[in-house]
């Protein structure tokens, strides 16, 4: 399973369209993700205190785009990228991500 994070007003539009496609697949070329071991540490650099969100659980086997494990910033910690729209079938499962008091998140018991 990948980790996709994005805001629940999102996910709510993206719904209907079947494909998701994200600024950064503009921007960049590709859609951000995570490993589940991956996703509190993404959570805390770039969302810390962040509410709204939710986790998407991704089903790797399923995503019709290419799927890159990437090291782009030469940290050795691998990254998995999505080279294209995201096929909302390939979403198995979507989280409520709730900071805690202090603004930080913890991993859901649900990934």
């Amino acid at each position: 399973m990948i980790i996709h994070m994005m805001s629940k007003s999102e996910w709510t539009i993206v719904q209907d369209e079947g494909l998701y496609r994200p600024d950064s697949l503009e921007s960049e070329g590709f859609i951000h993700c995570a490993t589940p071991d991956q996703t509190v540490y993404v959570a805390n650099t770039f969302f810390k205190g962040q509410s709204g969100l939710v986790l998407l659980v991704i089903d790797p086997h399923k995503v019709q785009a290419d799927l890159v494990y990437e090291d782009l910033i030469a940290a050795g910690t691998f990254f998995p990228h999505i080279y294209g729209p995201l096929n909302l079938n390939a979403v198995t499962k979507v989280v409520s991500f709730e900071p805690n008091e202090l603004g930080e998140f913890i991993r859901p018991t649900e990934i």
